[in-house]
């Protein structure tokens, strides 16, 4: 059976696109068939809408979890999107005509990467290609070739033999090769049915990549037995707004180019009719960008680099230069030679920062549709942009509006961005805010980026609104809290997101678990999240008077188990730690919960001898921190823990935990130091150096103010000036002393 015209381009190609409307309006086909899945066929009014704007793309989805997806992006110079175009304008029949959407994703979960499979190597054609086509890979070949040909006949046949080079290369050497055949069979298969049911030849046109053109001239056409064996996967679609940047290559896209902004001047270039017009607005947009930065760049300096670009496209067999010619010519006459001074500005002129846009209401699942309908109540449009800006929010209530909508704005705005973080949809990233004694101050950077369209579509399985989506997440993540903390991170969100119900259920979980027994760091990071809720939730409008008697309960049991959680090693030390300042932190933000079980409980770490001495240390710390512990018993406590006779772990790891507070305080008490130096004194050699470990970390975190401070009191000691000790501290230490300190980082602890 003779085929149709079948007209063979690459994705994303300006010439090709072009040159595919020239044949179109010289056959006048009327049938267009387009590669892509043919159940997506209904999508093609959509993208031909006036209101809609490339770049976009089709997603299609599964429909259970995991979420799996497929992308299918559209340019205004990709040849499928122009000839979906042309069958619009000109009242022609347009249909996709390779395997279905549940198809592809059905086989992508059944074939595993081919580097996975045994015995299998993977072969990568376009690697092979970078490496004979010399330049700078097979992308400028492509370009100098194809993309600048005048004849459609010759960009036709050029890309065909192109295409079939290629396949010779590769047929049956690459991972994907069977569902190369099983794809070129169902395609041959549309074919034929076309020309069964009414079309003769010279009235269809099929666009396909050039790799499938000698494919599908050979392929036996799929069977109707073959069609029903195919696996289905049940999938969703929907159309989305794409940017240039995830149409490069640099995003890791494997189908598209480096420079997307770059290939639409040539293609506007085409439209007009000037081979020159892409060169010309390439440089004159790196110029313009340059100015606009604050660099001086001339007119003569840009007309100066259009010269030198066609320049080197000469030296290189060229009669017009290609992008890398452009790019040297910028970076000599616009850079200075340097290619840092014009990075940016190459940046935007190749890949740019255009984003699609649809109509509203357009082929959208109900999450998306509510994200934009926030987006647009909330005031957010201008976010959504492809470069980061900044967001500060102040949730008190705004008294100068009328509304109470208004009045809140900033408060709604909160709860949207936070509902987006719990779903792990990356449009917004919070940033920490510096101030002081306030509650009501949040800053975000906002960015929009096609990865958060595709996480919202893989939560609709959660939910038809964001807020039923965040809700189920939450629920998800409390039944499978593994611990007290997890529950109490799920209430913090909550309270974040502006969900009551969710801190009603997560409150319920956690008060189950609290009955059992837990450790002091899940019950300090349990206490630590529900007081930054109960001290924050008044400004979220939320009521946190039920947890009051969960926290008190769970810091009752820290004050217990305190003693207990310290017989530990130099390793749960660290964590138990943490954990101390976290339940003394709670303890000094609430009015509600009683002091004296907690100072009670520091009071005997604090004296006890056979417990981990640096949480002894801290314990007396914190003690002192909160007036708890007065002078003389510190002193007491100093003359006990560093005199003659205490192992050297012992006392200078005691020091440890007592310097990771107070710095300014323990500084100023010159009998600490002069019982630190006596102790230091008496020790032997293996003693100091054991000593040393912890006096070395305890001292790391010293500013260098507070180091110079410490000279002056072991000056004073010693006898010295304080700057000869200060001097001395900061000196560069002999070769055989920084030998033995490196030797102390990987000092074995469990000797001691």
């Amino acid at each position: 059976m003779e085929l149709p015209i079948l007209f063979g381009v690459r994705h994303l190609s300006p010439a090709g696109a072009f040159h595919l409307r020239r044949l179109l309006d010289t056959v006048r086909p009327r049938l267009v068939l387009v590669e892509g899945p043919s159940d997506l066929s209904g999508q093609l009014p959509d993208i031909t809408r006036p209101e809609t704007a490339p770049p976009i793309a089709i997603l299609a989805y599964t429909q259970a979890a995991p979420v799996r997806s497929i992308l299918y992006p559209f340019a205004e110079y990709s040849p499928e999107y122009q000839a979906i175009a042309w069958a619009h304008e000109h009242g022609a029949e347009c249909r996709f005509m390779d395997l279905p959407s549940d198809v592809f994703l059905a086989l992508g979960s059944a074939c595993p990467p081919v580097d996975q499979r045994e015995g299998e190597a993977r072969f990568d054609a376009y690697a092979a290609l970078d490496a004979q086509a010399g330049e700078d890979g097979h992308e400028t070949f492509w370009e100098r070739t194809l993309e600048h040909a005048t004849d459609p006949d010759a960009y036709r046949l050029g890309a065909a033999e192109f295409g079939a080079q290629l396949r010779a290369l590769t047929a049956g050497r690459e991972g994907d090769w069977a569902e190369t055949v099983v794809r070129e069979a169902y395609m041959r298969r549309v074919i034929e049915d076309a020309l069964s049911g009414g079309y003769a030849p010279g009235e269809i046109v099929a666009v396909t990549g050039a790799y499938h053109v000698e494919g599908l001239k050979t392929a036996a056409p799929m069977t109707d037995a073959e069609i029903a064996a195919l696996p289905r996967e049940p999938s969703s679609h929907t159309l989305m707004p794409y940017s240039y940047y995830r149409l490069s290559t640099r995003s890791g896209y494997g189908a598209g180019n480096r420079a997307p902004a770059y290939y639409s001047l040539l293609w506007q270039g085409l439209q007009k009719g000037s081979g020159s017009w892409a060169a010309e607005s390439y440089l004159a947009r790196i110029a313009l960008y340059q100015r606009e930065s604050g660099t001086s760049v001339s007119s003569a300096e840009v007309i100066e680099a259009v010269r030198l670009a066609g320049s080197l496209a000469a030296l290189r067999g060229s009669g017009r230069p290609a992008l890398r010619d452009l790019r040297d010519a910028a970076v000599t006459c616009l850079g200075g030679g340097s290619f840092a001074a014009v990075s940016r500005a190459v940046a935007s002129a190749e890949i740019g920062s255009a984003i699609g846009t649809l109509p509203d209401g357009v082929s959208r699942t109900s999450i998306q549709a509510d994200f934009y309908r926030q987006l647009k109540d909330l005031k957010l449009e201008k976010y959504r942009d492809l470069t980061a800006q900044d967001l500060p929010l102040d949730l008190r209530e705004n008294r100068n509006v009328k509304s109470g909508r208004s009045a809140f704005l900033d408060l709604e705005r909160s709860f949207f961005l936070h509902r987006l973080r719990v779903l792990r949809v990356s449009f917004g990233q919070r940033r920490e805010v510096e101030q002081d004694n306030a509650t009501w101050a949040e800053r975000w950077v906002l960015r929009w980026a096609p990865e958060a369209e595709i996480e919202l579509v893989e939560s609709a399985l959660k939910g038809d609104t964001v807020a039923q989506a965040a809700s189920f997440q939450l629920g998800e993540r409390v039944e499978a809290a593994a611990g007290m903390a997890d529950i109490a991170a799920v209430i913090e969100d909550a309270f974040t997101c502006g969900m009551a119900g969710a801190v009603t259920c997560a409150t319920a979980a956690l008060q189950a678990m609290a009955v059992d027994a837990a450790g002091l760091d899940d019950l300090a990071a349990t206490a630590q999240r529900l007081s930054v809720v109960v001290q924050y939730g008044g400004v979220r409008r939320l009521d946190s008077a039920p947890l009051e008697p969960i926290l008190r309960q769970i810091y009752l049991r820290c004050c217990l188990i305190l003693s207990a959680a310290c017989a530990c090693d130099d390793t749960g030390a660290k964590v138990a730690a943490v954990a101390m300042e976290r339940v003394n932190a709670a303890a000094l933000a609430h009015d509600f919960l009683d002091n004296q079980p907690w100072l009670d409980a520091l009071t005997q770490v604090a004296r006890r001898d056979d417990l981990n001495t640096k949480l002894s240390g801290f314990a007396a710390a914190i003690l002192l921190e909160r007036g708890a512990m007065d002078a003389q018993s510190l002193d007491l406590e100093v003359r006990r823990r560093l005199s003659r006779g205490v192992p050297a772990d012992l006392g200078a790891g005691w020091f440890e935990g007592l310097a990771m507070k107070n710095r300014y305080a323990l500084i100023a008490r010159l009998p600490l130091w002069r019982s630190l130096s006596e102790y230091l004194d008496g020790l032997d050699d293996e003693e100091f150096k054991r000593a040393l470990v912890f006096l070395r970390r305890a001292f790391a975190d010293f500013s260098a103010g507070e180091k110079d401070d410490i000279a002056e009191n072991l000056g004073e000691l010693w006898g010295l000036n304080s700057r000869q000790v200060s001097e001395a501290v900061n000196a560069a230490l002999p070769q055989e002393s920084q030998v033995l300190l490196e030797g102390l980082d990987s000092f074995d602890f469990d000797d001691i």
